[in-house]
């Protein structure tokens, strides 16, 4: 049996017809796309996707399939993937200067992101309770419930690590009279900030969250800890506890994987995230030994589902699309992204956890928030 043959016969275990009638199914229309395949493995079929080679009607739906159906699992090692993960356990690939290299790439696409995200720029998991129905109300509610974890007062001061463009920092003192800083190494997210929110007290400050000094009542951080990089975990943890006062509480919000890993998906690692890593529940909880008592651990992996498919709804209505070759080129890098990264939530391989920390932990017990 060929190679190509073997593929097909997994997909279709997985129950996917190459050029088949469902809408998950995949339509390939470059034959070449095999040969990238074997080649590259996940790169190699993300970049033929980009280049036109092959479409799905569904592709969350088709990502779901192949994950649940162990696919990826299934095909060989590549040698990119390879040294992907020497780079990460020879080097520090998330150090100070290259974070701020990482920013330039990830967070140059406002446009894609203005067209993408709800109204406030949250660029993180939705929160989707019973009589939630778009985005904007998705996200408003993740941010009160946020607030809600760290039993936010008024005039009492935030520290949010990598604030991107201030949803929480803004909503946090429009809604409860915080005062907030927040950290970011994009000074185009903070300029973004810093003309929205020029009327409240909040602070944008771009720098690395290893460079912060100060004093908080509270400490939060959305969609961060996925680019602080497993050698930087407890380095991470330790300024969030050197900054917190012995009475406040720290919610971190992060995608999780069952599995321990020094690397991320190599599409995504060369076009999206570039050094992200998805952290275990296991290398949390190694990072937080003896720094950090844990009152609250809340997982809300599916409501990701739901945001990515609403992001990427919001990108097809609101996109400008244009018909030349890069044009169309990155239109795809978008919607790819956001839709595998949907059948990844989609297939539970994907968590979100939302962890309530605390220095000595909550004499009177922690009220929980959901």
């Amino acid at each position: 049996m060929s190679e190509k043959d073997r593929i097909i016969g997994l997909l279709k275990d997985a129950g996917i017809v190459v050029n088949g009638s469902n809408p998950w199914d995949i339509q390939v229309h470059n034959q070449d796309m095999w040969t990238r395949l074997f080649a590259q493995g996940s790169l190699g079929l993300g970049e033929a996707y980009m280049d036109g080679w092959w479409d799905a009607e569904d592709l969350a739906e088709f990502f779901h399939k192949v994950l649940v159906g162990g696919v990826a699992a299934k095909l060989k090692i590549t040698p990119n993937l390879v040294w992907q993960i020497a780079q990460a356990k020879l080097f520090n690939m998330q150090n100070i200067e290259r974070s701020r290299r990482v920013a330039a790439m990830h967070y140059n696409e406002t446009e894609a992101y203005k067209a993408s995200l709800d109204a406030r720029m949250t660029g993180s998991c939705g929160y989707w309770p019973e009589g939630v129905t778009n985005v904007n109300q998705a996200q408003e509610a993740k941010l009160d419930l946020v607030c809600r974890k760290i039993g936010l007062k008024p005039g009492q001061k935030v520290w949010d690590i990598g604030c991107g463009w201030g949803a929480f920092m803004g909503f946090a003192a429009e809604k409860y009279g915080a005062h907030c800083v927040g950290v970011t190494v994009s000074p185009d997210q903070a300029a973004y900030g810093r003309e929205r929110y020029k009327d409240l007290p909040i602070e944008f400050q771009v720098k690395d969250y290893r460079e912060f000094d100060g004093k908080t009542d509270h400490v939060v951080s959305m969609g961060m800890f996925e680019h602080v990089g497993h050698k930087n975990y407890r380095t991470y943890f330790e300024k969030a506890r050197s900054v917190i006062k012995d009475d406040g509480l720290f919610m971190m919000h992060t995608i999780g994987s069952q599995w321990s890993t020094d690397t991320i998906e190599p599409w995504l690692e060369k076009y999206i995230f570039p050094g992200g890593v998805i952290p275990s529940m296991a290398q949390i909880g190694k990072a937080i030994d003896g720094l950090w008592a844990t009152v609250d651990v809340h997982n809300i992996g599916p409501h990701y589902d739901k945001t990515l498919v609403a992001w990427y709804e919001n990108f097809e209505k609101k996109w400008t699309r244009r018909n030349t070759p890069d044009d169309v080129r990155f239109y795809r890098l978008w919607k790819y992204y956001l839709l595998c990264c949907a059948g990844g939530f989609r297939a539970r391989v994907l968590q979100v956890w939302q962890f309530v920390l605390s220095p000595t932990g909550v004499p009177e017990g922690y009220k929980f928030a959901r």
